[in-house]
């Protein structure tokens, strides 16, 4: 692709972002030029653009812009459908395929996770199906990601509940969680290793809502002799922007 199309391409792209930024509420150029971290002049050149489609509006006091009725009108003809698994599952596919390892998508049901759908790769050992199941959010590593993002009180209540040892790894101290929870809000992910069964290592990162909730995580899985510490730094990454790609089209905005 030439240069001029590549700047195109990243043109839309930070069109989208604003126009993602702006679904949550009224936003000034430098709050979104904040978020997006785009130089403020791209942001109010991008703005004019999509003002002038009917995309967005300004405030009386032109201080402000918010999304315009040709947003609704667009969405007149789209029918949208929120299933994770139809969001997920091309994006949970192609992370299969490059690895091989099996990958799920989990949603939290108190303090458990369910898995919602699962995509066997090529190299996978096992004929498990872990879809409907449940498994506590401590021992798994999509489980973290949801335990790292609950707010303090509702993280508390679970870790002083029954925290069930399933192997003699399984964590189950809550100060030790508790690090290991910082570590998964710093890096973006999680893992387990023979945490849940003996012989099986797992990755999780977040799926997060427009306005970056934590609504869903995909998670890859496999034996520890594959999936172990030393492949978890390129296995994190191909996770991580798995749920990235995910959560843009959920519409959380992607910066620059």
């Amino acid at each position: 692709m030439s240069t001029n199309g590549d700047s195109t391409v990243r043109s839309v792209n930070r069109a989208v972002s604003i126009l993602q930024v702006l679904a949550r509420g009224a936003a000034g150029v430098t709050q979104i030029a904040d978020e997006l971290a785009i130089h403020k002049s791209t942001v109010f050149r991008l703005l004019a653009t999509l003002e002038a489609r009917g995309l967005v509006e300004q405030s009386v006091n032109r201080g402000e812009y918010f999304l315009g009725s040709g947003i609704a009108e667009l969405a007149a003809g789209a029918v949208r459908r929120h299933d994770p698994n139809v969001l997920s599952r091309p994006i949970c596919q192609d992370l299969a395929d490059e690895v091989g390892e099996t990958v799920n998508t989990s949603v939290r049901d108190g303090s458990d996770l369910i898995s919602i759908d699962q995509v066997i790769g090529g190299s996978a050992v096992t004929t498990v199906n872990w879809v409907g199941q449940r498994t506590p959010l401590h021992a798994s590593s999509a489980g973290k990601v949801f335990l790292a993002a609950l707010p303090d009180d509702e993280l508390t209540a679970i870790l002083d509940g029954d925290l069930h040892r399933f192997t003699d790894h399984t964590v189950t101290d809550p100060g030790t969680l508790r690090m290991q929870l910082e570590q998964v809000r710093e890096q973006g992910y999680g893992y387990t290793f023979d945490e849940l069964e003996i012989g099986l290592g797992s990755i999780g990162a977040p799926i997060r809502s427009l306005r970056g909730d934590v609504v869903a995580a995909v998670s890859l899985s496999g034996p520890t002799f594959r999936v172990n510490p030393s492949t978890l730094p390129d296995l994190s990454d191909r996770v991580k922007a798995a749920a990235a790609a995910i959560s843009e089209r959920n519409g959380f905005p992607t910066p620059g």
